[in-house]
């Protein structure tokens, strides 16, 4: 018998507790409980990335994570980001730079890049791509992503200081 267990979660800055089964993924809390359908579900096998969200400030695989195992956990998704009147910078990048075709792992790659800016230099094509590697991409064949977060990190390191590469 499964019994329900009560975890006290914050997503996107808002405080949420839920009585959940053992065996709900994130990916499904996210998106049937909390009604948050950015977090896409594709290979539910940790290999896609097109679940990643950011959890306690890292980008992990909702699809691989037990709800349960995330009391007390801060986790931001991709809704998280912006809003269609003020875009998160890394989203106004991707619109730029065409980083989409059918969207479908956006928010993934959304995710992962925002980890990857907060966290690496980032200092060539070669360094994004291995960040991504995690990430598939069906439609786009990288360039336009590659372009967006070369672009993003560009304008990281005008606004710290850093030398522009």
């Amino acid at each position: 018998m499964n019994k329900s267990h009560t975890i006290r979660i914050k997503v996107n800055g808002t405080a949420y507790e839920r009585a959940v089964e053992p065996r709900l993924l994130l990916a499904d809390f996210l998106r049937e409980t909390l009604g948050l359908t950015g977090t896409h579900i594709g290979c539910e096998h940790g290999i896609c990335g097109a679940c990643t969200v950011l959890v306690n400030g890292h980008s992990m695989r909702a699809c691989l994570l037990f709800a349960v195992q995330l009391d007390g956990a801060e986790i931001d998704t991709v809704e998280s980001l912006g809003t269609v009147d003020k875009l998160h910078p890394l989203q106004e990048s991707f619109r730029e730079h065409h980083a989409l075709q059918c969207g479908f792992c956006t928010p993934g790659m959304l995710m992962t890049g925002v980890d990857l800016l907060r966290k690496r230099p980032l200092a060539t094509d070669d360094e994004i791509r291995d960040g991504l590697s995690g990430n598939l991409c069906r439609c786009t064949g990288y360039e336009h992503i590659v372009a967006a977060i070369r672009t993003a990190v560009r304008e990281r390191d005008e606004v710290s200081g850093k030398a522009v590469r």
